[in-house]
């Protein structure tokens, strides 16, 4: 996400338009208020904690997270977490950025946020747990910080945390901000920033809240390199997520010409700021593409401006979508699908819209569903 700007009111149902150049096989896809009653503030993600009691969870950055039935009728969203005493908030890219639920959620009631502090500006990654009293109800006095990292502007947090399929906590953050990274955050690998971290949550060691999974690409190194990365060279990657399979896909927002879709390995570099996406950053010194690994989709800036990542589909309600990773533009309100078809990657628009997509989430059945800053969830229909 790129410079978040506030939103317009915008109509209750977005019609798609499809792509021409592409044939009539193309889903024909409709976003529409899928919870028609509530409204939210600046919503940025959108979680199920898959402990079967059919909620979900919206998290605003200012601060809030929200809980609700996850029923097209509800009408009401009472606050689960409230830390605006805690978090930066800056109406752009500072703030309240992530949520996750432990995979052990429905016993020990852990849940995982990512969030900006101020004096001194910094990434904070904490655990609660739900009031016992309450479910729908957060305890802030159980926070334990787990870990901490300076920002040095306020832009490029990435903020997402996400347990993969191994079980590990898994957290994006940006290059540092400014433009260019021009402290070089992302190809160093004694920096935390510009990366996707891995951590063991289940336990503590070497004097950290946690530990270091034992198969991380730099674990024991002795050239001063930071054990919890898993990948690096991200310039601000804006949510990733897994399919079935196990792959890890990251959509990483751009400078000034690319937008690009990763499909992220452990230990692989994806090239900012030697490249933006395919592309050489500073052609007037050169570049190799040696060692780095390119993107599998991207887009140039007459398409869009700040990518927002998604998921592979894997609903029933929209079946023409099932296989397809489905991601947006937080400027230009586009929606795209993306396959591959005999070794060749595809993409193709879904829908045009005038929404600023700023996020996406799936429950517990696998349905797709996207935020807004109009600050209604959309479907995918």
């Amino acid at each position: 996400m790129e410079k978040i700007r506030s939103s317009h009111l915008l109509a209750p149902l977005l019609l798609v338009i499809t792509c021409p150049a592409f044939a009539a096989d193309r889903p024909k896809v409709q976003l529409v208020p899928a919870f028609q009653k509530l409204s939210f503030e600046r919503p940025l993600d959108l979680q199920d904690p898959k402990d079967g009691t059919k909620r979900l969870f919206v998290v605003e950055q200012g601060g809030l997270i929200k809980v609700f039935r996850n029923d097209p009728n509800a009408s009401e969203a009472p606050v689960f977490l409230d830390i605006r005493d805690r978090v930066d908030f800056d109406q752009s890219e500072q703030g309240l950025l992530g949520l996750a639920f432990d995979p052990d959620y429905k016993t020990n009631c852990y849940f995982y946020v990512n969030y900006n502090a101020a004096k001194p500006l910094r990434t904070v990654i904490s655990r609660f747990q739900v009031d016992p009293k309450d479910p729908d109800k957060a305890d802030k006095g159980t926070e334990k910080v787990l870990l901490e990292f300076l920002q040095p502007y306020s832009n490029h947090n990435g903020g997402q945390v996400s347990f993969g399929p191994d079980g590990y906590l898994y957290i994006a953050t940006g290059d540092g901000g400014s433009g260019g990274d021009p402290h070089g955050y992302a190809q160093n690998l004694g920096s935390l920033l510009g990366k996707i971290l891995r951590i063991d949550v289940q336990g503590e060691g070497n004097g950290r809240p946690y530990r270091i999974p034992s198969d991380n690409p730099y674990i024991g190194n002795a050239s001063g390199w930071r054990e919890e990365i898993y990948a690096y060279g991200l310039r601000n990657p804006w949510r990733f997520s897994w399919d079935k399979d196990g792959e890890l896909w990251v959509a990483d927002v751009g400078q000034h010409k690319i937008e690009e879709i990763d499909r992220v390995k452990k230990g692989g570099n994806y090239g900012w700021n030697i490249r933006e996406g395919t592309l050489c950053f500073k052609p007037e010194t050169g570049c190799s593409s040696k060692g780095l690994e390119m993107p599998v989709a991207e887009y140039t800036h007459e398409e869009g401006r700040s990518v927002t990542g998604g998921f592979v589909y894997r609903g029933k309600r929209a079946p023409g979508l099932t296989g397809k990773y489905i991601f947006a533009d937080f400027v230009s309100g586009t929606v795209w699908g993306l396959e591959e078809k005999a070794g060749v990657t595809q993409r193709h628009i879904l829908a045009k819209t005038s929404l600023n997509i700023s996020s996406f989430g799936e429950d517990a059945a696998g349905e797709l569903y996207a935020c807004a800053f109009d600050g209604k969830i959309y479907r995918f229909d």
